[in-house]
Parts: C-alpha cells; structure tokens; sequence
C-alpha cells in the first residue's frame, strides 16, 4: 500500500508564507515516494499566515482599510471560517513588516487597527472571532485595540493619551468603550506574561525596535496599566501565561474584550489529522524553543505521541536530538521552492528508507 505523508510545515519569514512553504515540499517528497498520498496542512500558531492555513477553499476574505502601526492606513484581512465565525491576523493591521526598519518604534505603534477589525466583524455579525496574535510591531498593552472599539484612556490632568506603549506610563484613568458581542479567542505562540524581567517589554520591545532606555519606560507603562486592571478585578492579568504576546496585545484584548487565550498552534492542529506513515513540518530556525507553543513543535509532539514518523526541514537546526531534521545552514531567508524540495526528498528518502 502507498505511504501516506503529511506536509504540515509554517511560514519561513520574511521569504515564504506556510502555504508555498507545503508545496515546495509536496513537490520533493513525490519525486521521492512516486506513489506517496501528499497530504498538504500548512500550519500557523497564531501569527502570519493563520488565514491561508485556516480559512477552507473559497472562504470569503475581505479586505478592509484600517490605521496601520504608525497611524497611516493599511490594507487588511478579516476571513470568514463560516457565516459566524471570523478570523483575524494581528499582524495584517499592526505587522512589523508594514514598518520600515528605521521608523519601528514600540513607544508610539498601536494595535489600533486589530481593534477596528474585531469591530468591523462583529458589527457584520460573528458569534465567534478568532485572532491570531503573532508578528506586531507594539508594545502597547492592547490599548490601541481598545480604542478600536471606543475605550478612552487620560492622564492625571483627564487629557487623552497618545497611541503606543510609550505613553502608558502617565495612564490615570481608561472610560469603558463600547461591548463587543462577540467571543473573542486569542491565538498565542508564547507563554510570555505581561510583566516581570521575562515580561513583554524586556523580551519583545527589542525586537520590534526599541532603545535599550526605552524598556524601561515601557515595562513601567505595562506596570501601570496592570495596577489599573487589577482595581477593575483583574489581577491576574498582570502574570498570566500568553498576556504579554504581541507585546500585552494579549493581555489587552482579555480585558478589553473578555477574550479567551489559547495556544496558537493547539488550536490550529486540532484542525488537522495525523493518519499518515511520515510527517514533515518546517520552519527557518528549529530549535529547543521550537519544541514550547511553537507550530512546528506541537507537530512534532501530535506526531511522536501518534507513535508516527516525524521528519523537520528547516534552514538551521540548532542544539537538537530526538528529531530527525535536515537544515540549509542558515535562516529560511535564502532557501526558496527549489531548495526547499530537494532538501524535502532527501528527508523522506532517508525516513522511509528508501
């Protein structure tokens, strides 16, 4: 009987999206196995790409002009699983790859255009609003989301404070915005909590470009934002697993929105099967953090307690054993469709014994 082979990969970013990510290695893995069953499930954890993984062929999507991570407008996406349930990617709205590396500025990007997209769909009459939290360039605590849908938030003086996480540290008061009737789960490939030295300032303003003085005026402005949240009878905000992913955006839409936080990658496979004699995943880098809530490591793990075959192709293994995976020796951004199968047929090849 023909072997069955699922191709369950995520996004290499910067270079190619989850999608063409599994058909590049669909490609390799049939010149290797002729007469293999190819099962393409390309995977997300709640970053880019949760909609090409997601939404079923011929899902509406729909393309709405929101305020982008520095204030201008930007194009983004709101799919449609089904007539009630929408689907969200932070990353559409407030994306670092929609900042220019020298304007990336955590102290004044807002997630205000992920607020304006929950609206938009539960306006247009979702029951259920899934949003996928990965890849933003702020660190603002989920405020700019709240102003999205109508929240205010003012100084000691009872004047408006401006967008981003910068400015949260002179945070008085917020006025309550209008009530999102919607459930609204919040797709996380962190653990990270809000607050504390492995909080979202110290952890992800860096990366979305903020000066080392700058972290702790941000995590001073998440501190406070938390004190405000525990007087409304949230304390635990402050500490929760999955609050500080896309820098408090998390956190943020617990409050702001009563959303639910899931891992990212739990959610998306539990949409996929693992019927198969060999699964494939990959990623740029697999590493040990690969194997705690990322997409590629819950693949993994689904496989091994399958008792199924796993096989990883990535652009660089690092520190690894228990896996068997094939690397290009750098980070996904050089290695495109071509690479990519023939790395993916020479790991199918050596997994089956062929």
């Amino acid at each position: 009987m023909s072997p069955i082979i699922l191709v369950a990969p995520a996004a290499f970013k910067g270079t190619l999206g989850p999608r063409q990510v599994a058909e590049a290695i669909a490609a390799g893995v049939r010149r290797a196995v002729p007469g293999a069953t190819v099962l393409e499930c390309p995977i997300a954890d709640g970053g880019n790409g949760l909609l090409d993984v997601v939404l079923p062929a011929g899902a509406l999507r729909e393309r709405l002009q929101v305020t982008g991570p520095i204030g201008d407008s930007v194009s983004a996406e709101i799919g449609w699983i089904d007539g009630e349930t929408a689907l969200i990617e932070s990353a559409s709205a407030c994306g670092l790859a929609l900042v220019e590396p020298e304007d990336r500025d955590p102290m004044r990007t807002t997630t205000r255009g992920v607020g304006e997209l929950i609206w938009t769909a539960a306006d247009r009459g979702a029951n259920t609003i899934v949003v996928g939290l990965g890849g933003t360039a702020t660190v603002d605590g989920g405020t700019g989301a709240a102003r999205g849908f109508g929240w205010t938030f003012e100084n000691a003086a009872g004047e408006p404070l401006p967008d981003g996480g910068g400015a949260l540290e002179e945070l008085a008061s917020f006025g309550s915005g209008w009530t999102v009737g919607a459930r609204v789960v919040a797709l996380a490939d962190v653990a990270t909590p809000l607050l504390g030295s492995e909080g979202a300032a110290p952890v992800f303003g860096p990366q979305k470009g903020a000066r080392p003085e700058e972290i702790p005026h941000l995590a001073a402005g998440l501190t406070r934002l938390a004190e405000l949240w525990a007087r409304a009878g949230r304390p635990e905000l402050g500490t929760m697993a999955m609050g500080g992913a896309a820098g408090g955006l998390g956190a943020g839409l617990a409050f702001f929105a009563k959303a639910e936080l899931a891992g990212g990658a739990e959610w998306v496979l539990e949409r996929a099967g693992f019927d198969a004699d060999l699964v494939i995943t990959a990623e740029g880098v697999f590493d040990k953090t690969s194997l705690v809530g990322k997409a590629p490591g819950e693949v993994v793990r689904r496989a091994q307690a399958a008792r199924k075959k796993v096989a990883v192709v990535a652009g660089r293994v690092e520190g690894m054993v228990g896996v068997h995976a094939i690397a290009g020796n750098d980070d996904g951004r050089l290695l495109d469709g071509p690479a990519l199968a023939r790395m993916a047929e020479q790991v199918a090849r050596e997994a089956l014994h062929i």
